[in-house]
């Protein structure tokens, strides 16, 4: 189980990644200062780190520079409201290997925390089954059967959340942040309405409610 640090000290953000990377299969460690983040780093007990660049007592660069001046070569995602052309190329000279800017939506920060490890460990699988449904993640194609289904990129994205939890109650909020991202309004209704896609699409039984809870995939 990769073990990742989050190096953020906006306890919003923080709570948001941490469910969703748990949710996920990882395991977490929070820090919310520069410092922390560099004598954490630096113990070689973590897999990969996500980096905010505003952090208090040394800034998420000084932390990067730091962290590459000894030779730790964990990855790192550089993940801050700092948008502009001269932080991303700052971030990414100074040795990060990736960077995303807040707001940011959860399956694409999931998505470039999976390659990052992948570069170092075996491959993950390009489809993912449950039961008589594949989900092709290269191509973002399902078939059932044999079958294609032409999903869109959220209801595929939702589907990809099911199939890597298959017969695992999620949680509106779970799902949520997940498929949509932290800053989505939580009292909406958009996860019943793509489930509803979803049942017309691979089938009003495959997707069971759960009273009070969630949804969960029957596989």
């Amino acid at each position: 189980m990769n073990r990742i640090l989050i190096a953020e000290d906006e306890r919003r953000i923080t709570s948001f990644l941490e469910k969703g990377l748990r949710s996920n299969g990882f395991t977490t460690s929070v820090v919310a200062d520069g410092l922390s983040a560099y004598e954490h780093a630096r113990t070689g007990e973590f897999d990969l780190m996500i980096l905010d660049l505003g952090l208090p007592v040394q800034d998420g660069f000084t932390v990067l520079r730091r962290l590459r001046g000894e030779r730790v070569t964990m990855p790192v995602i550089i993940l801050t409201a700092r948008d502009t052309v001269a932080d991303t190329v700052a971030g990414l000279e100074g040795g990060a290997d990736d960077y995303i800017a807040k707001p940011f939506a959860f399956e694409e920060l999931l998505a470039r925390v999976r390659l990052r490890l992948r570069t170092e460990r075996i491959p993950e699988a390009t489809v993912l089954r449950a039961g008589d449904l594949d989900l092709d993640l290269r191509t973002r194609r399902a078939r059932i059967q044999g079958r294609t289904v032409e999903l869109t990129a959220r209801e595929f994205a939702l589907a990809e959340v099911f199939c890597r939890h298959p017969d695992q109650v999620l949680t509106r909020e779970q799902l949520l942040s997940q498929v949509w991202g932290f800053d989505f309004d939580p009292g909406s209704n958009i996860v019943d309405v793509y489930i509803r896609y979803l049942r017309r699409k691979l089938g009003t039984a495959r997707i069971e409610t759960v009273r009070g809870v969630g949804y969960r995939l029957r596989p």
